[in-house]
């Protein structure tokens, strides 16, 4: 191990901590500080006590640096050649320019890297970032309401071992500077506004909404519990037979849906009062969450796990939670399974699109025109279900919505299914009739019978 442009090395925690930190803080790429490893031989001496050193260190951090860095740098000890090593991962901060806070916003308290080593801060620079500083969000930005309650945040965190005093509006900054709860704690509170929704669509595109859940109006932490909980429901196993054996597998992989949903309850723009929405359509699952990218950072700093979070309150109390692993770890873990290619940035917003596993189920060439064999949910053209061998008749999208809620239910009256599609019975009646007549399904029973699913 050797230092660089984002590796710091110590043998031992000494007096300039906090002035690396700093510099990472101001770099626009953050980086990481070993303590325990000899800077000039790379050697691995490791620390002794590393759990008061890791204390120390957090409490340094918090207390000596400003603005306040919580949130945006994690302290953890590793084993590295059978010995202990602490290493501070520093995430490149929104706030720029920090500093000292015994020095001030001066060249002697600010700090930028610059190559292996922490060089003063020009300025000029100093001057330039502070006017440029992102002063729009959620911790400066006044909550709408001053009655607010906090009964969930605090059952969540009475589950950790941090328990929450009676400061914990001021541990947490859920305060503005003149003490006023600040949007941040808007969002943590029992009731808010934010309305977050898990949207389901029959069609490949935005026309055929069957499925509309609410799970906003609450601590945003209750409300991600509950859209992951939703999506786990939604992301069916399905299973596949090789010649060695029976494999099953997701529709989404299970830790990259994870990471993704939490990442856009953290990184969104709420300032814009734009909440992230969850869209599941046949073939695919969309993640969208206001912002697009922190200014200044660009799409490869992005892929590499470079983390800028644009809200500190939330990742501090969601690492807390345990909900967040640690620092930029969310990214990398969702290209282990998927490519880039399911990342879309505009200047407003960032998508991801999780196209489902068995999309094609039945065949290579699902949903195409002309009944080849296979192809059923989630085909590429036109959201039909794929014709069966012999040139069946496709299902158009109303009639597939029809078809996946008598598979669901199956012994769903004709109203309720023309209200849950917003259409007449009557039309209902039809398609139910062109289903039974191309073999899909059979009513088995009369007045008290149910249909029974043929395909």
């Amino acid at each position: 191990m050797k230092e660089s442009n984002r590796i710091e090395l110590k043998r031992k925690l000494n007096d300039s901590l906090e002035k690396e930190v700093v510099a990472f803080l101001n770099y626009r790429e953050g980086g990481y500080i070993y303590i325990g490893v000899d800077d000039a031989t790379g050697k691995v001496v490791g620390v002794s006590n590393p759990d008061a050193v890791q204390l120390k260190i957090k409490d340094r951090i918090k207390n000596n640096i400003m603005p306040s860095a919580l949130g945006i740098f994690d302290v953890i000890a590793e084993q590295h050649d059978a010995k202990t090593v602490i290493k501070i991962t520093v995430a490149s901060g929104s706030e720029k320019p920090y500093y000292l806070r015994k020095e001030g916003m001066s060249e002697r308290g600010c700090f930028i890297r610059v190559g292996s080593a922490s060089e003063p801060m020009p300025l000029r620079m100093i001057e330039d970032l502070f006017f440029r500083r992102i002063r729009n969000s959620i911790g400066t930005i006044k909550s709408r309401k001053k009655d607010l309650t906090f009964e969930q945040l605090k059952i969540y965190y009475s589950e950790t071992p941090f328990k929450l005093n009676d400061k914990f509006a001021h541990n947490l900054e859920l305060l503005t500077e003149d003490g006023e709860l600040n949007y941040a704690a808007y969002l943590l509170s029992d009731s808010n506004g934010l309305s977050i929704k898990v949207a389901k669509y029959s069609s490949l595109d935005r026309v055929d909404l069957i499925e509309n859940e609410e799970y906003g109006y609450c601590s945003l932490i209750k409300a991600t519990k509950q859209v992951l909980a939703k999506l786990e429901i939604e992301n069916k196993t399905f299973a596949k037979i090789t010649p060695k054996k029976r494999q099953e597998r997701k529709l989404i992989d299970p830790v990259a849906l994870r990471e993704a949903v939490i990442n856009a309850m953290i990184h969104n723009n709420y300032a814009n009062e734009i909440p992230p929405k969850f869209e599941l359509f046949p073939d695919r699952l969309e993640i969208t969450s206001a912002g697009g990218l922190v200014p200044e950072f660009d799409e490869n700093e992005f892929f590499m796990g470079y983390s800028v979070p644009r809200n500190k309150e939330l990742m501090r109390i969601f690492k807390d939670l345990e909900m967040v692993e640690y620092l930029g770890s969310g990214v990398p873990r969702i290209l282990q399974k998927y490519p880039r290619s399911i990342f879309t940035f505009t200047p407003n917003f960032l998508r991801i699109t999780f196209p489902f596993e068995n999309g094609q189920t039945g065949g290579q060439t699902g949903g195409q025109t002309g009944g080849q064999t296979g192809g059923q949910t989630g085909g590429q053209t036109g959201g039909q279900t794929g014709g069966q061998t012999g040139g069946q008749t496709l299902l158009t999208e109303a009639q597939l919505a029809v078809y996946n809620i008598l598979k669901k239910d199956n012994t769903a009256s004709r109203q309720s299914i023309a209200d849950n599609l917003g259409i007449n019975p009557s039309a209902v009646q039809k398609h139910i009739d062109l289903l039974k007549k191309s073999g899909y399904i059979q009513r088995v029973g009369t007045f008290k019978g149910h249909w029974e699913i043929l395909k």
